[in-house]
């Protein structure tokens, strides 16, 4: 596979970051850095906050350190795009499925901000090689390997500027969840008073939605091989004085809702894909 290739078949995301690193115009280093990502020289790299740190064996014995950061933002920005990303479910549902919205940097250009770095003076790198250039085939290195960690969870991204995954996911959750919250007061009489951040819902209407749904929302995927089924475990029928009929009355009502279930699962994915549809 050439490098035009693989760059072709990665996610945009990863593009988007490694487009930062072809605009550096010694491309004989750049070859090399690719070269040393490719072929192994990468020993490890960790996470420790919002920092990279990685091992790359060069020339010598001992591997060479080096160290990558972007400029985190404050608790307070996060606060803000985390509040921009809640009242688009667009976001959260393609980052729950493994996918960078395409619109992402919306999200924080809305709060004077910017997800990706500008210029490779934005991203902070050393290494403990001799090299002075900045950045040497070390860091260059470094460069490549999180462009296929983007690909594989493109939350390594947010992480780079402060927030991990499950913080981010966790922040989400509960501003959606406050949105929800009811509250009561009590009235002068003694009497609760129920208020509620949104409109009244009526039950009755609860399941109804009578507008054209964004595509962008719809993650269709086949179903795995584990089932609500396997889950529930085995069918509790009530004893009989044969364990063995018990049993085998069991295993007969599991097959037959097993069908049941591949038949519904399949036709699911077919009207969602709208498969044979006009």
């Amino acid at each position: 596979m050439t490098n035009t290739t693989l760059q072709a078949s990665r996610e945009w995301w990863s593009q988007r970051w490694l487009e930062l690193l072809d605009s550096y115009r010694f491309k004989k280093r750049l070859e090399r850095a690719r070269n040393y990502a490719r072929q192994g020289n990468v020993l490890s790299i960790e996470f420790k906050g919002a920092k990279v740190l990685a091992k790359v064996q060069g020339s010598e014995v001992e591997p060479y350190k080096v160290s990558l950061s972007l400029d985190s933002f404050s608790d307070e920005e996060w606060g803000y795009i985390i509040e921009t990303m809640s009242k688009k479910a667009v976001f959260a549902a393609k980052l729950l499925a493994g996918e960078m919205p395409q619109n992402i940097e919306e999200v924080f250009t809305a709060n004077g901000l910017s997800l990706f770095p500008f210029t490779l003076g934005d991203v902070h790198s050393k290494c403990s090689c001799p090299d002075k250039a900045n950045p040497c085939k070390h860091i260059g290195a470094i460069y490549y390997q999180l462009g296929d960690r983007f690909s594989e969870d493109p939350f390594v991204l947010f992480q780079l500027r402060g927030r991990t995954k499950e913080q981010i996911i966790s922040d989400l959750r509960q501003l959606r969840g406050e949105k929800l919250e009811v509250k009561t007061t009590k009235k002068d009489d003694g009497q609760k008073l129920i208020n509620s951040h949104q409109s009244s819902v009526r039950i009755d209407e609860c399941w109804q939605y009578n507008e054209p749904l964004d595509s962008s929302l719809v993650v269709i995927t086949p179903s795995s091989n584990e089932t609500v089924l396997d889950m529930l475990g085995a069918i509790p029928l009530g004893k009989t004085e044969d364990d063995s009929i018990n049993l085998n009355s069991s295993d007969v009502v599991m097959k037959y809702l097993e069908t049941l279930y591949k038949d519904v699962s399949q036709k699911a994915m077919l009207a969602a894909m709208n498969v044979g549809g006009s």
